[in-house]
């Protein structure tokens, strides 16, 4: 049998119980990879040597019974740290030395068993919704004429075409949910203190996070990249790598059931001004009756967002540009960056940062507008994802444009540090898979992964696009 394709649990579980070899999967995920990519562009760089030495490493690990991720094959988004790599961010001003260390989260992935066997592609710094950059566009497995999303859209792309079954991301103003709602995979953005955050943080905003094709593979690489084990099954204390875990191990680890929870329902959560595709509106609508069937409390959030926090958004997508680009070669620089530069200096200079509005959301905005809810459901995306084109090379206004019509409704909760994630449910006329987001308190990552085994049992997704 092909391991393309198979979910993380169950290869690591056959390569735990001796069923195939790390080497052998690792090296059919790269022969999918050099069949797939051309297409796609999901990949800046593909390390075909380098990851079948670390396969064959881990296939001699003493601990290869104990390796939640064994022998998994996973790409890695190119704005950590990967030891013997460079880490371009996407971008050719960037210094082009390798890395010392690993980044922490990567440094626990490999200790789990997981092989890197590439780096994916970014839009430049990590600020669009997109994932063009230099090195590549990466484009939508579903829709190759539409955008991945951003700015882990090299990572999702990769995971929605089967070349890996895993991927690293991370997420500063939704940049794993977006992608993951464009290419209909599931991840998530974990709160604060969770995961260590990448280098470039955002003023703390964001997040290192795993994508995924089913909830349980999801779960086990967010409890990896945590050190939380109990992670990897929402509800349970105990989990791999303690005792005779593996002995019972079933193959999938699966969220257990969730408490009755109390959900709020916002089909259109944007301020005025904004508008939400109704097919999407739909999917929310949809997907809360189905939590309704489960036994949770569903209630109506008819108020919409702030628009103060829309502007505090947005100053604040501009300072981060302002900062990540401080240092660089302006002329080595595509021109969307040195725009969206040059408009967070001339904020900056007024005083306009977003600083005041990220404290506020943060301190009490955000819970006095979650209200006595559990957990919030929204759309993921607010219209379908836009061309793959090289959107670098355009500037400010239609890249602000494209983002805040596209991709509006994630910031809010790096802005609050809240997790929050996205799972596929239903399809568009369009084809193309829709993505409905999950918001929950400081610490309920848990609850998100339960909910969301509720909703994949409900309305199962395909896994994979349909490469023609």
């Amino acid at each position: 049998m092909s391991w393309v394709g198979v979910s993380a649990a169950e290869i690591a579980e056959a390569v735990r119980r001796g069923k195939v070899t790390a080497p052998v999967v690792v090296e059919e995920h790269l022969d999918a990879i050099a069949v797939r990519d051309g297409r796609i562009g999901a990949f800046r760089k593909v390390r075909v040597e380098q990851a079948l030495a670390e396969a064959r490493a881990v296939q001699g690990r003493e601990d290869l019974a104990r390796l939640p991720l064994a022998g998994v094959p996973i790409a890695i988004k190119d704005n950590v740290a990967i030891r013997g790599e460079a880490s371009r961010n996407g971008s050719a001003a960037t210094p082009d030395a390798p890395a010392a260390e690993d980044h922490p989260v990567v440094a626990r992935l490999r200790a789990a068993g997981a092989v890197v066997v590439g780096i994916t592609n970014v839009p430049e710094l990590c600020l669009a919704g997109f994932s063009d950059s230099v090195y590549g566009t990466a484009r939508n497995p579903w829709d190759l004429g539409r955008t991945s999303g951003g700015s882990s859209g090299g990572s999702a792309a990769a995971v929605a075409a089967g070349m890996v079954p895993l991927a690293h991301g991370n997420d500063a103003l939704g940049s794993l949910r977006i992608p993951a709602a464009c290419c209909g995979v599931v991840s998530i953005k974990p709160g604060q203190d969770v995961v260590p955050p990448p280098e470039h943080d955002w003023f703390g905003m964001a997040e290192n996070g795993p994508l995924a094709t089913t909830v349980a593979d999801l779960a086990l690489a967010l409890a990896v990249m945590a050190g939380d084990m109990s992670l990897a099954k929402p509800g349970e204390i105990e989990s791999l790598g303690v005792g005779s875990a593996i002995d019972d191990y079933p193959g999938g680890l699966v969220p257990s059931e969730p408490m009755k929870l109390r959900i709020a329902v916002a089909p259109m959560p944007l301020p005025p001004g904004f508008t939400v595709d109704a097919e999407f509106q739909k999917a929310v609508i949809q997907a809360a009756d189905a939590f309704g069937a489960a036994g949770h409390t569903m209630v109506d959030q008819g108020e919409r967002l702030p628009t103060w926090l829309g502007t505090a958004t947005v100053a604040t997508w501009f300072a981060c540009a302002r900062k990540n680009g401080a240092g660089l070669n302006p002329r080595k620089l595509e021109r969307r960056t040195r725009s969206l530069a040059k408009a967070g200096r001339r904020l900056a200079r007024l005083g306009m940062d977003g600083a005041a509005g990220r404290d506020r959301w943060r301190a009490y905005g955000a819970d006095q507008w979650f209200g006595n809810a559990d957990v919030l459901i929204t759309p993921t995306l607010a219209a379908l994802p836009p061309a793959a084109e090289r959107w670098g090379r355009r500037g400010l206004l239609a890249n602000v444009r494209v983002n805040l019509t596209y991709a509006p409704v994630t910031g809010a909760w790096n802005m609050a540090g809240w997790p929050a994630m996205s799972i596929p449910y239903g399809r568009h006329s369009s084809g193309l898979p829709i993505g409905v987001q999950l918001i929950a308190a400081p610490g309920g990552e848990s609850q998100l992964l339960a909910l969301a085994g509720q909703l994949e049992a409900a309305q199962p997704w395909l896994r994979h696009a349909p490469l023609g």
